[in-house]
């Protein structure tokens, strides 16, 4: 047995690579990049690569503004993730500017505030803490890990306090 029969690719010719792979796009929104990366692992060349993902957005299976928009807002959400780790996340998938801010236009922003008070309020009911300040530190950790900016955790963190 060879090694490239024991690696996780499976070599395929052209044609069951353009197969495969519309299977992959039509399963759920994909990015070129992820595209790219699973046509390499079929162990296609460069130019083979480029050609099919020419046939992909030609033929629609592949559109990088309708996956920034779907991605973005799925992860926040879903997931619940905040504005900068969604922006992070669509950086290193190598999305352009354009549909990253057509992705990110899709979070309304009183529906952002509204999800990070009740994240923030669903924290201060799990977490114990010594006192208000380190209940506070604990909140504003995780609300910063979750993508959200710290001036707006802090905000409401404030606002919360006061009442």
């Amino acid at each position: 047995m060879t090694w490239e029969n024991t690696s996780k690719s499976q070599k395929k010719d052209y044609e069951q690579a353009w197969t495969a792979i519309q299977k992959f796009c039509a399963y759920q929104e994909r990015c070129h990049q992820e595209v790219r990366n699973r046509l390499y692992d079929y162990g296609l060349k460069r130019d083979e690569v480029e050609e099919l993902i020419f046939r992909l957005i030609e033929n629609n299976f592949l559109n990088e503004e309708r996956f920034a928009i779907a991605y973005a807002g799925g992860k926040f959400r879903v997931k619940r993730w905040g504005r900068n780790k969604i922006l992070t996340e669509l950086k290193r998938r190598k999305i352009s500017d354009y549909c990253i801010r057509k992705g990110m236009s899709e979070i309304d922003d009183e529906q952002y505030v509204n999800t990070l008070k009740e994240i923030v309020e669903q924290k201060a009911r799990t977490y114990k803490a010594a006192n208000q300040y380190i209940l506070n530190k604990k909140i504003a950790t995780y609300c910063y890990n979750r993508g959200y900016e710290s001036e707006l955790i802090w905000d409401i963190l404030r606002a919360r306090m006061n009442e």
